[in-house]
């Protein structure tokens, strides 16, 4: 007896995503949105608060150093001058101060936690320093005033003894006290755990057949690092090294807490006087008036924007760098 054999029908083909992907896709999508129309909303929140003050003191705002507002008994505005050129360039140095200190203490942390410590070892630092990075930042603030600041003045007056001929490093008049230098080391301690785990990340990545073939070859490990590890890692390194940026220059109360409050514009790291942007909104804003409101949240949208630049540039250079580092 012939059996007839049935062809299956064809299966068809579909690119349709499934409900699932399509419910996940919808939250992803509305997460990356979310983030993107609360930084929206609060650029335009502070434009909309600070724009009579940006119509009225035009580019001073920015180039100039004064910060001064007189009332009358009413309470209303008879003369204001607002300018953030002091406390843009206190931003400025007190960051790159941290970054300088900070970067090469991460790279060789980061390093030795990958390559050098033992796996106890290793544990437990990596849980200080996850710990650390999540630390509130008064609490470097209060340390920095109370313990660290005494030392880092005698570091300071080392720096002016052998470097003062370096105009970067003039002191005049002699006063080391509450300096851009001092927040620079308190802000330097609070980056380092941010470098220290992006980099430790981005060198764990490094290809291991690579690192294998460089030990065969008779490499020792140091030279396997430089070889293999640094070249591969470098844009991950530039990457953590901008987000520490960021964060140094959007610092408010460890600032705050260790930094004379001048407004005149400082280029000297180690004299003890300046500020920054963050700072200056803390320190007026209790007292302030509806006005002076205005001008605060300029302010803030003007550190708003430079942190974006700052960001900016860094992807742009993360993306340099790691093309050249493939």
């Amino acid at each position: 007896m012939s059996q007839t054999k049935t062809i299956p029908s064809p299966r068809e083909l579909s690119t349709e995503p499934r409900r699932s992907d399509k419910v996940f896709r919808g939250i992803v999508t509305s997460g990356g949105l979310s983030s993107l129309v609360i930084l929206g909303l609060i650029a335009l929140f502070l434009f909309y608060r600070g724009y009579e003050v940006l119509r009225e003191e035009g580019l001073s705002f920015i180039t100039s150093a004064d910060w001064s507002i007189t009332l009358d008994e009413s309470a209303n505005v008879v003369e204001s001058n607002f300018g953030l050129s002091a406390m843009l360039v206190g931003t400025i140095l007190c960051a790159l101060v941290a970054v300088v200190i900070a970067v090469p203490i991460s790279v060789f942390s980061a390093l030795f936690l990958n390559f050098y410590a033992p796996q106890w070892m290793k544990k437990i630092l990596v849980a200080v320093i996850d710990m650390m990075a999540a630390f509130p930042s008064i609490l470097f603030g209060i340390w920095g005033f109370l313990v660290l600041m005494p030392s880092v003045e005698y570091w300071g007056k080392l720096i002016n003894k052998y470097l003062g001929w370096i105009p970067l490093f003039e002191v005049n008049p002699y006063f080391f006290t509450r300096s851009p230098f001092v927040a620079g080391v308190v802000l330097a301690i609070m980056i380092i755990p941010i470098i220290t785990s992006v980099s430790r990340e981005i060198f764990a990545q490094a290809p291991l057949d690579r690192i294998q073939a460089a030990f065969a070859l008779g490499a020792t490990r140091w030279t396997m690092i430089k070889a293999v590890v640094i070249p591969h890692g470098r844009s991950g390194v530039v990457g953590g090294a901008m987000l520490g940026l960021g964060r140094a220059m959007g610092e408010t109360v460890a600032v705050f807490t260790v930094l004379n409050i001048v407004f005149q514009i400082n280029w000297y790291v180690l004299l003890g006087a300046g500020g920054n942007v963050a700072s200056l909104i803390i320190l007026k804003f209790n007292e302030a008036s509806e006005y002076e409101i205005k001008a605060l949240m300029a302010a803030g949208l003007v550190l708003f924007f430079l942190t974006l630049s700052v960001n900016a540039v860094a992807n742009v250079i993360v993306k340099r760098t790691g093309k050249s580092g493939r």
